[in-house]
């Protein structure tokens, strides 16, 4: 029989960076795929994830309602509780043989919790990288839970084996996101790019700066006058913006609040602010802009391989390894000018292979649909120990 494998898609950005493993497993006939999706996913202000699932021919298995909203910590720790409830509810009906998760969100800790406890294996894709904030204590519990480990660089692969994780079952694969990248070939015009969000509209044949900036959850006090201090310094630097608007973590409403504000009494001229792309939108505007700014791993991730410059800001990635493409400015508005003017002239760094490695998805999905499988995990100990 076919092994029925569970991809958890828990928000817009995960189904972006799994879709190509989702198209590999979906190919396979020693394969049943099941999709859970749930959390932001399913919120269309943050992504529509579901429409681009129907989109590209995938269906959903679960449906899975457990967001709380008010960014908050509170509501970011009783999200994971409902989700650890709901997961535990869908897996019973789906009785998968594998579970897959991705990352370091809490809603995917809440799966990796469901999916141990019900003796079902999990696989867990990027685990072993260093960031900021809670999110790394979360992807280090989720690779505790976990069975099979598909990291992005050897590094992390080896950090993933200091944890104790048996290194058999440990994959330096690459990064499935950057694989997408290398085959990206579409466009994105004004037109395309004024039809979404609201203020100034852009040029694109001109030089334009793309940001994304998140909350960042262990500094809830400082959130909103940090993004206040990187609206006003970006409204300053003379290049048009791009600004998309942040993800459900706790701390959201204070970074929202802080832009909404800012629109209400400022006329940013070069300046528009956008929910979100189409993928193929996106990794367009990424591929044209003069510079990324931020904390998104997109500026440390996808930038390094396009030759993009990025500005990372704060401590949100603190750790996360990086390409000659990204300065690391603290939030200090002399420090970000004088950063993102450097990194717009430079126009494009050499192409880094850092979390690239050729047919990522194809190996993923080989090691997922044929690697035996075990439910009681040791810890492993080196010979050498």
């Amino acid at each position: 029989m076919p092994r029925k494998i569970c991809v958890v898609i828990t928000s817009h950005i995960h189904y972006t960076r799994t879709r190509l493993v989702l198209r590999e497993l979906q190919a396979r006939p020693d394969v049943s795929l099941q999709i859970a999706v749930g959390a932001s996913a399913i919120l269309p202000q943050y992504g529509d994830a579901l429409s681009a699932m129907a989109e590209d021919k995938f269906t959903y298995d679960a449906k899975i309602t457990m967001t709380l909203a008010g960014g908050t910590p509170v509501a970011m720790a009783k999200t994971t509780g409902i989700g650890v409830t709901e997961f535990a509810t869908a897996f019973e009906n789906l009785q998968p043989d594998l579970v897959v998760v991705r990352g370091d969100r809490y809603e995917v800790l809440s799966a990796a919790v469901a999916a141990a406890y019900m003796n079902i294996p999990v696989a867990h894709i990027e685990g072993g990288d260093i960031t900021g904030s809670i999110d790394e204590s979360v992807r280090h519990a989720v690779t505790k839970l976990s069975h099979i480990h598909f990291a992005t660089n050897a590094a992390s692969a080896k950090r993933i084996i200091r944890m104790g994780e048996d290194p058999r079952y440990v994959f330096d694969v690459g990064a499935p996101e950057i694989e997408q990248l290398e085959a990206h070939t579409g466009s994105i015009t004004s037109e395309q790019i004024n039809r979404h969000g609201v203020g100034a509209d852009l040029d694109l044949q001109k030089p334009y700066i793309l940001v994304i900036h998140h909350p960042v959850t262990t500094e809830p006090e400082q959130n909103r006058a940090h993004t206040a201090m990187l609206l006003d310094a970006l409204s300053q630097n003379g290049l048009q913006v791009i600004w998309f608007w942040p993800n459900v973590d706790a701390g959201t409403d204070e970074v929202s609040k802080a832009i909404r504000v800012f629109r209400e009494h400022n006329d940013p001229r070069s300046m528009r602010f956008a929910k979100y792309l189409p993928t193929q939108e996106f990794l367009s505007l990424l591929k044209g802009c003069a510079c990324i700014v931020g904390n998104s791993s997109s500026g440390i991730k996808e930038a390094s391989f396009l030759g993009v410059p990025a500005v990372n800001v704060g401590t949100r990635q603190a750790g996360r390894l990086r390409a000659d493409n990204v300065i690391d400015v603290p939030y200090d508005a002399t420090q970000l000018r004088d950063a993102i003017t450097r990194q717009s002239a430079i126009g494009r760094y050499p192409r880094s292979d850092l979390y690239y490695k050729p047919k990522s998805s194809k190996t993923i999905a080989n090691i997922l649909a044929t690697t035996d499988l075990y439910v009681q995990k040791r810890f492993h100990v080196d010979s050498d120990e």
